[in-house]
């Protein structure tokens, strides 16, 4: 509820400005960060081939998934960022490194 000064002179409560506003806040949806399980998980979901690790090609369709708008670019800024033996996968050992890349970028949940 709003206050606003009455014909009276006294100090009174509006109804209808402070429900309208509280309607349209109630009706928004924020977008929240994933946390590093949930991107874990997502990312492990996208190895195809159950080889334990994840290739430029599913880091591809991971990030598109993500919302990326040049997917295959940050593939391979991840691989770039996070593929600490240079073998063009990350392995299980290396997936921290991922997972701390993409928080960092800031991914979110629509």
């Amino acid at each position: 509820m709003a206050l606003r000064k009455t014909h009276d002179g006294k100090i009174g409560m509006e109804k209808g400005l402070a429900n309208s506003c509280l309607r349209g806040d109630a009706k928004k949806e924020f977008p929240v960060p994933y946390n590093k399980e949930q991107l874990r998980g997502m990312f492990w979901r996208y190895d195809t081939n159950k080889d334990d690790k994840l290739s430029r090609k599913e880091l591809k369709e991971a990030f598109s998934n993500l919302g990326a708008s040049i997917p295959a670019w940050r593939a391979h800024r991840a691989l770039n960022h996070a593929d600490n033996n240079g073998d063009g996968y990350i392995s299980g050992e290396e997936v921290d490194e991922l997972i701390n890349y993409a928080v960092k970028l800031g991914y979110i949940v629509n």
